[in-house]
């Protein structure tokens, strides 16, 4: 392999890689220090207090803000993404879920395949590299848009120009130094559709999200009362939200998962109001053992339905 062109063909033979593996797209970016302008608005968000609940958010600012910090000698960040969007939807007269957490928790799939490419890069650098899936202190979706993945949108959601934004985001930082790939020069436009359609207002400030008012975080995070503004506009949600997205013209060119491990079950999708009322802890540990549903925990996930049920009274 001649040495000018080895990085590029590296580069090529991990993105079909992770194509052969299932996922999605592929994307590479220099594991640069996060841009100044990137790193003051997020902590303008922090000390604005729009995390809420998700204090976590504001540890290890220093490695959120370089990569080689959190991965010692990191030269390249690959970057992939998983399609999610359901083949099959909830009944809409069931209480709804949101659509990522139809199947099995995004974070066991992610982490499995990651590793399996993992594998594969180390046979060409000989580094065991960092696996990174949501909770490592790392920007999933800056180095996602680094990497020419998509754009961030006026709903602070990453968007893929012709696949939409239901995918979840992975990273794998290696020694390597890989070619990046150029950012898209996609955007929203004049489009504000996702900001006038969400229910609380939580999209106030375009590409971000106020968590405080965001039924996602309300549902799934917070682990006290849910704030009376924010259950009042609840509707038949109980747990998480998937409005600004189902709003999104870009979503108009969402196709179904291919990913088996993302489909619901016929137990799930029968979940109506009946079950909810008769479900017990030990039917909750059981039926979402593998499912992100487990972070709103047995107590907030009734708190929701208490919710949905007084909503449905309206």
């Amino acid at each position: 392999m001649d040495s000018s062109s080895a990085p590029f063909e590296k580069k090529e033979l991990i993105r079909s890689e992770a194509l052969r593996l299932g996922f999605d797209v592929c994307g590479f970016a220099c594991a640069d220090e996060v841009d100044t302008q990137a790193r003051d608005t997020y902590r303008r968000w922090l000390d604005e207090g729009k995390q809420a609940q998700m204090d976590y958010l504001g540890n290890y600012l220093d490695l959120r803000d370089n990569p080689a910090r959190l991965y010692p000698g990191a030269r390249t960040v690959i970057c992939v993404a998983l399609n999610y969007y359901p083949a099959r939807l909830q009944p809409r007269d069931n209480p709804q879920f949101a659509y990522y957490a139809y199947g099995l928790d995004y974070h066991e799939v992610m982490r499995d395949k990651l590793r399996q490419l993992a594998a594969f890069v180390t046979t060409l650098s000989g580094d065991p590299g960092r696996v990174c899936c949501d909770t490592a202190p790392l920007r999933e979706r800056y180095w996602a848009v680094q990497a020419g993945l998509g754009f961030i949108g006026k709903n602070a959601q990453l968007i893929i120009p012709g696949k939409g934004s239901y995918f979840f985001l992975g990273e794998l930082l290696t020694t390597l130094a890989l070619p990046p790939d150029q950012p898209v020069t996609a955007h929203c436009g004049n489009c504000s559709l996702c900001r006038e359609h969400c229910p609380t207002g939580a999209l106030s400030q375009p590409g971000q999200v106020d968590a405080r008012l965001c039924i996602s975080c309300q549902t799934i995070e917070n682990r006290g009362e849910i704030p009376p503004q924010v259950a009042a506009q609840m509707g038949n949600r109980v747990y998480g939200c998937d409005t600004c997205q189902q709003s999104c013209p870009w979503n108009q060119a969402a196709t179904p998962s291919m990913h088996p491990e993302f489909a619901p079950s016929d137990e799930f999708l029968a979940l109506d109001a009946a079950r909810f009322e008769a479900m017990t802890p030990a039917d909750f540990n059981r039926l979402f053992r593998h499912s992100a549903v487990r972070r709103a925990k047995y107590a907030g996930f009734m708190r929701n339905f208490a919710v949905w049920k007084k909503n449905r009274k309206r």
